[in-house]
């Protein structure tokens, strides 16, 4: 890669930040559409967050993608959110205005829509109540993202009863906090099931959950994404619901920010799937 003197560069920030696959996703499609420019990780301690984000202005740099553990601290320290950010309280982007003010989003709740209308076409928000497993960041960006797709009925299950009930009080009637115990019964006439927790993540426990009362016709998505098939998705595909894994809504949430950075919509091909798949590590 050899960049000009006018490049254009972004990247993002964590702590740590070497187990994202952002890098390898931005470069496949600076790459693809022979940009000038260059996506660069960059490790940031917590209590340097703010001096970083600061100084991307200074730097010339485009802005950043932001994952753990800043996502919610920097709402507090870049200039506007935009509404998606607000609502959701946590920001995964920066975008560096002409004029060196930063502007935090948030675009897990488009990436989310996007990946669910990509892989399993035809599913409507509105058309049967949406299942929400967990109650907090994730789970947040994805009942914001359901509302905003036109969801008449959303049922959060969460292992910690309180955390479910504030969340639906905080996001209005049409979503209702379910008991732990209750998270099968959940499911009777549901078209949509969505784990947005670690549960089933490589290293962790799986999700207990029977789908016994699971509609055959509903959709279950499953954020984790490593492993790609993840219990939950794998019992799915056994019983013949469509399912959507976890690596689509990575995908699609990055597509906000390089346009913004870059100047060009990238797209989400099976290509660019594949180059990011091969950089899971083992």
């Amino acid at each position: 890669m050899t960049l000009s003197a006018t490049a254009r560069v972004a990247g993002i920030m964590g702590w740590p930040v070497g187990h994202s696959l952002s890098p390898r996703l931005h470069g496949y499609w600076l790459s693809e559409y022979a940009i000038d420019g260059a996506y660069v990780p960059f490790p940031v301690m917590v209590d340097r967050l703010a001096d970083a984000l600061r100084a991307l202005p200074a730097l010339g740099i485009a802005g950043v993608n932001l994952t753990v553990p800043h996502k919610v601290a920097a709402c507090g320290i870049v200039d506007t959110l935009d509404p998606a950010a607000k609502r959701i309280g946590a920001i995964n982007t920066v975008v560096v205005g002409s004029d060196g003010a930063l502007e935090g989003r948030n675009t897990d709740a488009y990436g989310f829509i996007a990946s669910i209308a990509e892989t399993a076409p035809g599913w409507m928000a509105g058309a049967a109540p949406c299942v929400v497993i967990g109650a907090g960041g994730a789970a947040r960006a994805v009942c914001v993202a359901l509302l905003d797709a036109g969801a008449a009925e959303i049922r959060l299950v969460n292992r910690t009863q309180a955390r479910a009930a504030d969340l639906a009080a905080e996001l209005g009637a049409v979503v209702t906090a379910a008991r732990w115990d209750e998270r099968a019964a959940a499911l009777d006439g549901a078209g949509l099931l969505v784990n947005a927790t670690s549960l089933g993540m490589r290293g962790q426990p799986p999700l207990d959950l029977d789908l016994a009362r699971l509609p055959q016709g509903a959709v279950v998505n499953d954020v984790v994404y490593a492993p790609l098939e993840t219990p939950l998705l794998a019992a799915a595909v056994r019983r013949g619901n469509r399912t959507v894994d976890g690596l689509g809504m990575l995908l699609h949430q990055g597509r906000p920010g390089f346009a913004a950075w870059f100047g060009r919509d990238p797209q989400v091909t099976p290509a660019v799937r594949a180059h990011v798949l091969a950089g899971f590590a083992p």
